[in-house]
Formats: structure tokens, C-alpha cells, sequence
């Protein structure tokens, strides 16, 4: 994927990401409100090792020894041994346990300082017990510790570097930072969300997915209409409309698969329903008629014809009473509109549509209208959910495939290819229908069959 790509997911699930990161922030928001207010007061006290006389050798020894015992009696502080003389001299109504949970010391690596800080909601109250604390830590270390066998002072001594002052600020909870945590963690929520449904999403989008997708020709793309359904024929409806320009450029790339200038006949279908395949065929259909060509139309989609209910044409007698021998195909076929469009219905709907289909009464009846006409558009049935297209395309020049933008599968459309070429058919190429013309993906629309009216 491209940059490109990267950021027409993030653009296509912008409301998601930014719903998550929204959440993220709220989050953030109330967890900084609702947390307790801290304060944290801290004492500084030094170690020292003392000896009797100063010679090189014997100071250094006396501050390894030193540097080694502020390591030791980091875990000490927090004892009860030192925090139960705390307890009773400030009267807290606490246990040593608890009261351990308030203070956290350290030393750093080859340092003889202990840093010792205590947290409470009242910053009064946390400077006392910081203080506190070293007092008792010092009296424990002297007396009980390192408290020598003889009346010798002990050879351990411990200075307060700096005492414990009363905080201003509170320590926690550090709002800017939880709430730009919980926003950040939002977000990357949101990314992550983004990209998981573009992996699971495998729709066409755009033109280029089609191209990733098959390698068959792109011939054509058609823009989204919302009204497409209520007015399906658009060259009719309005010539000059952008749809129209579209299946107007569609037909100048199908007129170049009829090789040799012959009459072709070409299957109209796609890898499932709702595509737009019947639309397709029927304003390709009209487009190549305005250009003075015979063309005949036949709704092959015996199962959900919808040819007859596009063009207000009876559709009660047609391909199925012809493939049958009821009727002639020149009686069955209605001449619509001014030029030379012949539309020849489904008729009623068969039992068996594959075997009619697949007949050699069709071959035949392929064969005779292209002594008649010039360009037979067939609409069939799904190739994903039946095999009726699959047959016809092997008895006419091939098979155009509809993919809708933001409705066809990728493997759906990469099967269908496979299925119409399995029979020994040939798959031409591709419309894609449906292209959004707003939004991430509208610049995929511009290269096809865009038009605007010029004024003046």
C-alpha cells in the first residue's frame, strides 16, 4: 500500500478514529478528576563511614563500607522497626504497613545519599512524616543497627543533607499528562481500528483495487447515482448527465473488443447481485443504438429479469418462449425508441434457466441475430451464484464483468474471472459501478467518463 492508501483508510474511518480518540480523552479527562490529590515531601540523608585515623587506604574503606550500607538500609526504612517510633510520636491512626505503602526510598549506584519521600493528601502531613521517618531511621541505624559492642560512638553516621519541606504543588494527579495519555491511547485505538477494518474490509473501493484485483482491462467507470434505481436508464433521462458521458466512453471501449469490425456479442454480469449489471447492459445497449448500429438487447437473466421493467416494455413473452419454440425471435423482439434498439425480454421465468441458456436453440439464435445486428448485449444472471453466465460467454465473443465500488468482494470478483475462463470463455474486462463522486475515494471517478457541460 501507499502513503496514498494509508490515508484514504484513515480518511474513510475518520469518524472512528476520531469517536475513539474522543473516548480516549474523556477517559483521560475523568481519570484525572476523580484520582485523589497526592503530595510527596522528600528528606535527603547522607551516609558516612567514620574511623579513626585518615590515612588513604582507610578513608577509602570507610566510603565503600558507607556506600554499601545506604544500599542495605534502602529496604530498611520502610520497616516496622522504623516506622512504629513514627507512628506513636505523631499519633497517626495508621499501622506500619500501611504507612510503608506511603514512602519509597533510594540510593543511587555508588552514592552514600538515601532519597526518602513520603506521599499523602495532606502536604502538612507529608513533610512531618518525611522528617519523621529520618529521625527514626537515624536512632534505629545508631542504637540498634550499627551500635558498636564497646561505648565506642557508632561507626556509621547519618546527616540530614536537606529536611523535608511542606509541598505547594501536588504530585499527582498530573492532569496535563493523564489526560494527553488517555487522548494519545484514543488515538492510537483508533488507528489500530482503522487498519483492522481495512484488513478484514476486503470491497473494491476504487478503480485501482479492481487493477490489483484482476488483470483484465478496466473498460469503463460509472458514477454512484442514488437515483439510479428510479430512473436506471440514464442516457434516456438525460443525455448530457455525467452517467451518461461514462457509458458513452464504456461503448467506445467495447467497440474495440469486436475484433475485425464484426458483429460481437457480448454477456453483461457480475459476481453478485445488486451490482448494477442490468443498468449496465441496458445503457450500453442505447449508447452504441445512438450511434446509428443494430443492436439487440436480450435479458438472459432468467431468474431476476429486469430489462422489461427498465424500458415499460411487455416482458411476458421473450427469450425463454424462443429458446423453446413457441415463438420466432423476430416476433418476440419490441424495437424501442427511434433508433435501431431492438430489446428481446426474459418471458417467463424456467425451471431449468441453465439448460435453456446453455442449449444449442441459443447458439442458434446467437448466431442468427448477428446476421441482423451489429451488437448483441446479453444480461445475465451473477456468475458468483449461478452458472448461466458462465455458459453464455462461452457461446458469444466473452463476458464483461460489473464490479460495484463498496459492494463487490475482491475474491468474489477474482472468482468470477476464474469461473467465466474455467468454461473456456473469456473474461474482456471490467465496469465499476458505483463510484463515489465525494469522499476519499471520489478521485478515482475523474479518470472515466467525467463530463461537465460547458456554458455559453
Amino acid at each position: 500500500m501507499t502513503i496514498q492508501d494509508y490515508l484514504r483508510v484513515l480518511r474513510r474511518n475518520l469518524v472512528l478514529v476520531v469517536s475513539l480518540f474522543v473516548i480516549g480523552l474523556s477517559i483521560g479527562a475523568v481519570t484525572a478528576i476523580t484520582t485523589p490529590t497526592r503530595y510527596s515531601a522528600s528528606t535527603e540523608l547522607f551516609i558516612s563511614a567514620q574511623t579513626s585515623s585518615a590515612t588513604p587506604a582507610e578513608l577509602n574503606l570507610a566510603r565503600t563500607y558507607a556506600q554499601q550500607a545506604a544500599s542495605s538500609y534502602v529496604a530498611i526504612i520502610s520497616s516496622s522497626l522504623v516506622l512504629q517510633p513514627v507512628i506513636d510520636d505523631l499519633a497517626l491512626d495508621t499501622t506500619a504497613d500501611a504507612l510503608a505503602s506511603q514512602i519509597s526510598a533510594s540510593a543511587a549506584t555508588s552514592s552514600t545519599a538515601i532519597t526518602l519521600t513520603v506521599t499523602d493528601a495532606n502536604p502538612g502531613q507529608a513533610a512531618r512524616i518525611a522528617n519523621a521517618v529520618g529521625d527514626s531511621f537515624t536512632t534505629v541505624v545508631a542504637e540498634h543497627l550499627e551500635r558498636p559492642i564497646d561505648t565506642r560512638p557508632s561507626i556509621v553516621r547519618i546527616d540530614t543533607l536537606e529536611a523535608a519541606q511542606v509541598p505547594v504543588t501536588p504530585a499527582a494527579p498530573n492532569i496535563p499528562l493523564i489526560v494527553t495519555l488517555g487522548a494519545l491511547l484514543g488515538l492510537a485505538a483508533g488507528v489500530g481500528a482503522a487498519a483492522l477494518r481495512a484488513v478484514l474490509d476486503n470491497r473494491i473501493r476504487s478503480i485501482e483495487d479492481v487493477e490489483r484485483a484482476v488483470t483484465i482491462p478496466i473498460l469503463g467507470g460509472i458514477a454512484l447515482d442514488p437515483h439510479a434505481r428510479e430512473h436506471p436508464l440514464a442516457i434516456a433521462a438525460d443525455p448530457r448527465d455525467r452517467r451518461s458521458e461514462a457509458f458513452r466512453a464504456l461503448r467506445t471501449n467495447v467497440t474495440f473488443l469486436a475484433v475485425g469490425g464484426d458483429p460481437a456479442a457480448f454477456v453483461i454480469t457480475s459476481a453478485g447481485p445488486g451490482e448494477g449489471k442490468s443498468t449496465t447492459a441496458a445503457n450500453l445497449a442505447i449508447a452504441f443504438a445512438e450511434t446509428g448500429s443494430r443492436v439487440a438487447l436480450l435479458d438472459a437473466d432468467l431468474r431476476l429479469p429486469r430489462v422489461a421493467e427498465y424500458f415499460a416494455i411487455e416482458g411476458g413473452i421473450g427469450l425463454t418462449e424462443v429458446l423453446i419454440g413457441r415463438v420466432a425471435a423476430s416476433d418476440a423482439m419490441q424495437r424501442w425508441g427511434r433508433g435501431a434498439l431492438f430489446v428481446l425480454p426474459s418471458g417467463m421465468i424456467p425451471p431449468n434457466p441453465a439448460e435453456l441458456l446453455g442449449s444449442a436453440a441459443m447458439t442458434n439464435l446467437i448466431a442468427e441475430l448477428k446476421q441482423a445486428f451489429d451488437i448483441i448485449i446479453i444480461d445475465a444472471p451473477p456468475v458468483g451464484l449461478v452458472t448461466d453466465a458462465a455458459v453464455l460467454s462461452r457461446q458469444a465473443d466473452g463476458a464483461i464483468l460489473v464490479a460495484a465500488a463498496g459492494k463487490t468482494h475482491t475474491p468474489r470478483l477474482t472468482d468470477a474471472v476464474s469461473s467465466i475462463e474455467s468454461v473456456g470463455a473469456k473474461a474482456l474486462g471490467v465496469v465499476v459501478t458505483m463510484l463515489p463522486t465525494k469522499g476519499v475515494d471520489k478521485t478515482a471517478y475523474g479518470v472515466y467518463g467525467s463530463y461537465e457541460p460547458v456554458s455559453g
